[in-house]
């Protein structure tokens, strides 16, 4: 695909095939997250690839599996969605938090050593690496995209990061920022209408 046109197909997708993603394609993907900007031009980042269903169903045992109306209509209410396609947005995702990983090819987990505590920052530049490795999952979004496949993401609630660090065995130093569910997207997969904004009316010229 050309650029623009992977720019403009992404979508994040919580409905996927039964479909398996050789090892070539992951690592072409994952090299394309590792090019991304780094703050300390260290690119002190790790990536751990789950195929196995059992190490997925472990890993996912904290996110709920059913969600009901009544608690949708309660998070909508608490969370102050008034927009129409916002709701409809959160409709189609929060329900889908479990399986949409769970059904996933195979979930990616990104993980960035931690220099600073990023969860108590002192100032906005100890944020520096947080942002760095969200520049590496755009990349992987986009070059999933490139080869015909689509993800999804979570970041983990409440105590999932520290379940997924038991699961997983990664290193104390490490800071996991979200899940990652990789893979081919379902022929019905459903894509939720998106808020449709004019580039012209948010840039600035020069001044505010």
């Amino acid at each position: 695909m050309e650029f623009y046109e992977v720019v403009n197909s992404r979508r994040t997708i919580r409905d996927f095939e039964n479909y398996v993603i050789d090892d070539e394609t992951v690592e072409r993907i994952i090299g394309a997250g590792m090019r991304a900007p780094t703050n300390d031009h260290m690119r002190d980042w790790a990536f751990i690839v789950i195929e196995d269903r059992a190490v997925v169903n472990e890993l996912l045992q904290l996110i709920p599996k059913e969600f009901s109306e009544e608690d949708m209509e309660r998070l909508i209410r608490d969370w102050n969605l008034a927009d129409k396609c916002q709701q409809n947005c959160y409709r189609d995702a929060v329900p889908k938090q479990n399986q949409m990983l769970a059904n996933a090819s195979l979930v990616i987990i990104p993980l960035i050593k931690q220099k600073t505590d990023i969860l108590h920052p002192d100032s906005l530049s100890h944020l520096n690496g947080l942002a760095s490795i969200w520049c590496s999952i755009e990349n992987i979004f986009l070059a999933a995209t490139a080869e015909g496949l689509a993800c999804n993401l979570r970041i983990p609630l409440g105590m999932e990061g520290e379940w997924a660090r038991k699961t997983l065995g990664f290193p104390k130093e490490y800071l996991m920022p979200c899940f990652i569910g990789l893979g081919k997207p379902a022929k019905d997969a459903k894509i939720v209408e998106q808020k449709d904004i004019c580039v012209k009316d948010v840039i600035h010229m020069n001044r505010w």
